[in-house]
């Protein structure tokens, strides 16, 4: 079984219980499904930043506040993550009005936050365009005042027009649970086949499918492994990451890396071109390929 399974069966095992429990009802009805939200928006934010293996922690709610963290560092674009939440959120119907806030593990501040909205006019989404580095980061979400009062028994209808029936209402609310697996189910296949590109925001750094590599450091990194490179090999990988799907020359490779530097000898470009594919083997969409002829 794949890895990336894990997040979505563990939805599914922490659901079974009140699902399977019959006519008794949990703690809190509204609080459930809400958590169940929370973790449907940690996993689409590790699926937007490229990351479909790694887990979302269990939600923790703080006051009025809902904390998601997450268990690898990544990089984001605001405007990818803004959409991404939305997206949940429209789904789920779980706020029509809320903060979201991430906030960087090792400082506790701020980077990057967005007040949504229904109504336009009323949305605050500041520094869009704005990358955040590959670090530790978690997820704040805030249900703002009037829609904590819908879910506390309070039935309203917001400004587009929709009445929203508060969740206690309703008699068969664990029907929900399984159509928000589903619906989970459905985005994270779709993902899976569609991983977007995140680009890294250090300009030292490429994604090739799967991996990073640090041309800097001359590192590659694929999940939580690291392999150290040799000059030759940085070299070498760096030259065709920047021709991906593209033939690069032999007499290209040779100028490019080796030079007028005198150590090349024999099949020395084929031994290194062996050693970089067994490095790369861990994903099985990045290949090398000789072309003859």
């Amino acid at each position: 079984m794949s890895s990336w399974y894990a997040p979505l069966l563990m939805v599914l095992l922490l659901a079974a219980a009140p699902c399977s429990a019959g006519t008794i009802d949990p703690p809190s009805k509204e609080e459930q499904q809400v958590e169940v939200a929370m973790r449907l928006i940690g996993h689409e934010v590790l699926l937007a930043a490229g990351d479909s293996s790694s887990i979302v922690r269990p939600v923790e709610r703080v006051g009025d506040r809902y904390r998601v963290r997450f268990t690898n560092d990544f990089g984001f674009e605001p405007s990818v993550m803004t959409a991404t939440v939305d997206s949940v959120v429209r789904t789920t119907k779980v706020a029509t009005r809320y903060l979201v806030e991430f906030v960087s593990c090792d400082t506790n501040v701020v980077v990057h936050s967005w007040q949504a909205a229904l109504v336009p006019e009323n949305a605050m989404m500041p520094c869009m365009g704005r990358s955040q580095p590959v670090a530790c980061y978690e997820l704040w979400f805030t249900i703002l005042e009037q829609d904590m009062a819908a879910f506390q028994g309070v039935a309203r209808e917001d400004r587009a027009g929709i009445t929203v029936t508060p969740l206690a209402t309703v008699r068969w609310w664990w029907l929900l649970i399984p159509t928000l697996l589903l619906i989970g189910a459905a985005v994270v296949l779709a993902r899976k086949r569609r991983r977007p590109s995140v680009a890294s925001n250090d300009p030292n750094v490429v994604r090739i499918g799967g991996f990073l590599f640090n041309t800097r450091n001359m590192e590659l990194s694929f999940k939580n492994e690291r392999v150290r490179l040799t000059s030759k090999e940085a070299d070498l990988l760096q030259l065709l990451s920047a021709s991906p799907n593209d033939t690069v020359e032999r007499e290209t490779i040779l100028a490019t890396v080796w030079g007028d530097e005198g150590d090349y000898v024999g099949r020395t470009l084929d031994v290194f071109v062996s050693k970089l594919r067994k490095k790369l083997e861990a994903d099985a969409n990045v290949r090398i390929v000789n072309i003859r002829g």
